[in-house]
């Protein structure tokens, strides 16, 4: 008799069964013990580290996936929305909460997608948010950076939002 211990993935059982599921039962048909070893957990990577983000974040298939939606600016107490850079802090801050009630991190986030309009005067403060982002990306607290797009658009749900991002976070358990 031999026994294998199988971790299912939240984010596909299925798919987080079938290889395992299929080594084990060769090894039961030819009455032999796992044909491999079990392999350790295979780290997320990160490759073409630039300035603001990664270019590319490879994602093993043992990762557990966590995606949010996406997030504006909530008013100041003054009734304001703030700037480009107050509404991207204000946005970051929010998902950290998320993110650590959910026991998750910042550091977990692999991917964020921006949405973007322009001030009134026309013009898109893409510094602005770039100076809100990096306080919470690539940072001393938190070294990691997600890969990224932004996209200016004609406009938000909300007329107040200069910007929306959602985010989508991975982390191997």
């Amino acid at each position: 008799m031999f026994s294998t211990t199988i971790t299912v993935s939240a984010v596909n059982p299925a798919r987080a069964l079938a290889r395992p599921l299929a080594r084990w039962l060769a090894a039961a048909a030819l009455g032999v013990g796992m044909l491999a070893p079990v392999q350790a957990a295979e780290a997320i990577d990160r490759q073409g580290e630039a300035r603001l983000f990664y270019t590319t974040i490879k994602i093993p298939a043992n990762a557990e996936q966590l995606y949010v939606s996406g997030a504006g600016a909530s008013a100041k107490a003054d009734g304001s929305w703030g700037n480009m850079e107050e509404q991207a802090v204000d946005i970051f801050t929010k998902f950290k909460a998320t993110l650590e009630q959910q026991g998750w991190s910042l550091a977990d986030i692999v991917q964020v997608r921006v949405f973007a309009v322009a001030n009134k005067d026309g013009t898109l403060d893409f510094e602005g948010f770039n100076r809100g982002y990096l306080q919470f990306f690539g940072t001393a607290e938190n070294p990691n950076k997600p890969v990224r797009t932004f996209v200016q658009a004609a406009a938000l749900v909300n007329p107040n939002w200069l910007v929306e991002v959602e985010i989508r976070a991975a982390r191997v358990p």
